[in-house]
């Protein structure tokens, strides 16, 4: 399955500066998985030492926030828009 991925402006040195790439994977984890493959280290930035979604990012697909759906086993089907977005926090 191939899935539409934004980049935040944050990670877009891993893209060379493109806002939106290409990933292929029928899930969550396997789009994150070509991504690395693609661009090296990005893998690293959205997930944690234990292979979870970091705290403060947040990944959606669709309009669906993956937290409130199967996490890394979220399906992604073809032509999917899959949104990494970082949290951000102030007071």
């Amino acid at each position: 399955m191939s899935v539409q991925v934004r980049i935040p402006t944050i990670l877009r040195n891993y893209t060379s500066g493109e806002s939106e790439v290409t990933a292929d994977g029928s899930t969550l984890a396997q789009v994150i998985d070509d991504l690395e493959g693609s661009y090296p280290g990005i893998k690293s930035r959205i997930l944690d030492e234990q292979g979870q979604i970091r705290r403060f990012v947040n990944v959606y697909v669709g309009n669906d926030d993956v937290r409130f759906l199967d996490a890394l086993q979220t399906p992604t089907q073809d032509g999917a828009q899959v949104s990494v977005i970082p949290a951000v926090a102030g007071g």
